[in-house]
């Protein structure tokens, strides 16, 4: 699956030469991780944390590469899907593009995280579960 969330770029996106500020291709990314989920069927963090002590999926890695500049007033879209599953992680690729032009690249990965057994304070990776799983491989897209 394939999920694409639409963004006009604000003002207050941009530095003052009106060029999105890098930190924002994060923010747009983590939305386009959350949308992705969502359209794949993955109830609200509250409701899985009483139902399978899910708290969230926190990203563990990331990288970009940033290939042309956007700018205030842009309409700009974050194209998410996911690249690998491990055992224990996933990682979700993102694209965002303006029209036809690739802006940027990015991978994050991810886990499932519960709340560690003998320390609360603390996080502990699970495998994902295998409804959201399939829903994530499901052909097709998804707008968010």
């Amino acid at each position: 699956m394939k999920n694409i969330l639409r963004i006009h770029v604000e003002f207050g996106d941009c530095d003052p030469s009106g060029i999105a500020f890098h930190p924002n291709f994060f923010a747009w990314f983590d939305a386009g991780s959350r949308h992705f989920l969502r359209a794949a069927g993955m109830p609200h963090w509250r409701e899985t944390q009483h139902t399978s002590g899910i708290i969230g999926t926190p990203i563990v890695a990331t990288q970009c590469d940033f290939r042309l500049p956007c700018r205030y007033g842009d309409e700009i879209e974050v194209h998410t899907s996911v690249e690998e599953w491990r055992e224990r992680s996933f990682v979700l690729r993102h694209e965002l593009r303006r029209g036809d032009d690739l802006l940027a690249t990015a991978t994050g990965v991810r886990i499932f995280a519960i709340r560690h057994p003998d320390d609360p304070g603390r996080i502990r990776a699970v495998p994902p579960p295998p409804g959201i799983r399939a829903a994530c491989d499901a052909p097709g897209i998804t707008y968010g």
